[in-house]
């Protein structure tokens, strides 16, 4: 084993964070979720401190991992996840799809005879394409 990581709030080696590196995969990923991160921050309009408080980590491994140059493990971004209602699939990949919260946002603005044509419509759409 190495020596815990300067900063890494979980105490990981130095073999497991270059383990982990690698599967990562994509060197541009982590600067990208850094991006996300800070931009989370920003809106929510807290400082570095607050808002690692409220992670469980320091100000510095934040501005870190805001740059690019390290990353949440598993367990803090569930914390992340939870504490700005955001879904780990945004925080990483940048997609938000709550798929039944759109669907119902959008079929609130539609009456419920053209909910039932449009479902007709695509019923009719789906076997056409078959």
């Amino acid at each position: 084993k190495g020596s815990p990581v300067c900063g890494n709030p979980d105490g990981q080696t130095d073999q497991k964070r270059r383990k982990l590196d690698k599967s990562i995969g994509h060197p541009d990923l982590k600067k990208e979720i850094g991006k996300r991160i800070k931009n989370i921050r920003e809106n929510m309009k807290m400082t570095k401190e607050e808002f690692a408080k409220h992670i469980g980590i320091s100000g510095q491994y934040l501005g870190l991992v805001e740059h690019g140059k390290n990353y949440l493990s598993i367990e803090k971004l569930k914390i992340l996840c939870d504490f700005t209602n955001l879904s780990a699939d945004y925080i990483l990949f940048g997609r938000d799809k709550d798929i039944i919260t759109d669907t119902k946002n959008i079929l609130s603005e539609f009456s419920e005879n053209q909910i039932e044509v449009g479902c007709d419509m695509l019923k009719k759409l789906a076997l056409f394409i078959k």
